[in-house]
């Protein structure tokens, strides 16, 4: 099992010129903390809603994979949004990142998710896979997209980072300015 921020560094290495959906919570923090950058566009408040957030980016036709990056309690909220995706085909990268618990909100235990992997097959997701290593993930053909990536994490063991300092409006603008759009649609 992976500490979480070294499995968020592992995905942007993987995926360095991706654009990146990260949930609310922890998960932002930290990648707000690890690695701030234009292309990541971080929720704050929407519990469950990184993979269809992550889906209307890639439908935008943006030339760029997306990455989504989702804890175990968000991905849980809406597995509606599997067959959703699935059926688009996009260029998505759905990252389930697997602690166990709502650490964002006091640690409780996260309902059983069963097999994410074997949940996103069946809704129609081109690959699939588990892992609980470095060397797994960076083994990882995602060739055939929309795939997801189930990482099994250690419990959190540091604090969370510094909230994001951007407000949700300066996210979208400085997102869309990355991508080349006007600040305002």
């Amino acid at each position: 099992m992976l500490d979480i921020r070294a499995a968020i560094q592992a995905v942007q290495a993987h995926e360095p010129s991706a654009l990146y959906v990260t949930t609310c919570g922890y998960i932002t923090r930290d990648v707000y903390n690890i690695d701030d950058r234009e292309n990541n566009f971080y929720l704050v408040g929407s519990m469950g809603m990184a993979g269809p957030i992550g889906l209307g980016v890639a439908l935008a036709d943006v030339g760029r994979r997306v990455v989504v990056l989702d804890g175990d309690g968000s991905f849980a909220m809406n597995l509606g949004c599997l067959p959703m995706i699935a059926e688009h085909r996009p260029d998505l990268v759905h990252v389930v990142l697997d602690n166990g618990a709502h650490e964002s909100t006091g640690g409780q235990r996260t309902a059983a998710l069963g097999d994410p992997a074997a949940l996103a097959l069946a809704a129609g997701y081109a690959a699939a896979y588990t892992v609980d290593s470095l060397e797994e993930l960076a083994a990882l053909d995602l060739t055939h997209t929309p795939a997801l990536v189930h990482i099994r994490c250690l419990p959190r063991t540091h604090k969370a980072g510094d909230r994001v300092a951007l407000t949700p409006q300066e996210l979208v603008s400085r997102f869309r300015a990355g991508l080349g759009a006007p600040a305002h649609a």
